[in-house]
């Protein structure tokens, strides 16, 4: 795939913005908007650009068919679910209302690219085409159903989870990676499939892959992959039990019921017979960042 991440210069003008922002009631947030709020009325005061604003809980994916430029004013789990419903072609801007930095019990926000202390500046950097433009790769799957049917799941910027609807059950399926010779049968509490940046939101905790870096020229265009709980005489070193592969991984469901879930949030149900097929050819996102390229967040995990 090899996308490229953290070019400098604007993707467009931005006439049209949308707000989403978590509404939780709590000062913090509050406090945040207000502050984003008092920044942008400044530009519309200039006639630079229109502004609407929605809370979280109450937006829908026609919001985004207007705009040309998102901002995200929460934490991580606030964009990964904003993401879901925005295109290749609209940038988004995280601002992440209670930062770490500030606040003992504030979030990381890897993914939020300014903060409230910044937002004034950062946002006309964005306005004069300067901001940090970070194409990031998504994963998608493919449900085709026993009738033929074809189901695209959301894009997740983290992880996909195939399993059993009931985790209480085992996840039952045929696991085929074609190009690799893997055709194996299995029996799990289902599999993990994230991006390499999305590795630290759950996949590290699923498998020890510490101290393991990627080369560079593949972080894009590759993916994770683990069968979780998979028994021990069963985790070969064929990939498996877990890989790091830019092949497509087909799964054939056994379960009565099972579902996709992208990035913890929609699921996508599924029954026995059907096809699940996981890659990397969901449509990209156009993340902003001001002082440092999302890669080198990471800069631990990437290797020569």
């Amino acid at each position: 795939m090899g996308q490229t991440s953290g070019t400098h210069g604007g993707v467009g003008v931005y006439t049209n913005i949308l707000v989403v922002y978590k509404k939780n009631f709590e000062e913090v947030h509050d406090a945040a908007l207000a502050t984003v709020r008092s920044v942008l009325d400044e530009l519309v005061s200039e006639n630079v650009v229109r502004v609407d604003y929605t809370a979280r809980e109450t937006v829908r994916r026609a919001d985004f068919v207007g705009p040309d430029l998102v901002i995200v004013l929460g934490g991580d789990g606030t964009l990964t679910s904003i993401a879901h419903s925005i295109d290749d072609q609209t940038p988004i801007m995280g601002v992440n209302s209670h930062p770490r930095m500030n606040y003992s019990d504030g979030s990381y926000g890897f993914y939020m690219g300014s903060d409230p202390d910044n937002f004034a500046d950062d946002i006309r950097m964005v306005m004069d085409g300067k901001a940090i433009v970070n194409v990031l790769p998504r994963l998608q799957a493919q449900i085709i159903t026993t009738s033929g049917n074809k189901i695209l799941t959301d894009p997740a910027l983290n992880d996909l989870l195939v399993a059993n609807t009931h985790q209480y059950q085992p996840s039952k399926y045929r696991l085929q990676r074609f190009s690799e010779g893997i055709d194996v049968i299995q029996q799990s509490s289902g599999c993990l499939f994230s991006t390499f940046l999305g590795q630290g939101a759950w996949f590290r905790h699923v498998a020890n892959i510490e101290g393991t870096t990627f080369p560079i020229e593949q972080i894009d265009g590759h993916y994770l992959f683990v069968s979780r709980d998979l028994p021990r005489g069963d985790r070969d070193d064929d990939g498996s039990y877990w890989s790091w592969t830019d092949e497509p991984t087909v799964m054939t469901s056994d379960m009565h019921r099972g579902y996709v879930v992208a990035d913890g949030w929609d699921e996508f149900h599924f029954t026995r017979g059907a096809t699940v097929t996981v890659d990397l050819n969901g449509p990209t996102l156009q993340l902003l960042t001001f002082r440092s390229t999302i890669h080198d967040r990471v800069a631990h995990w990437i290797g020569e």
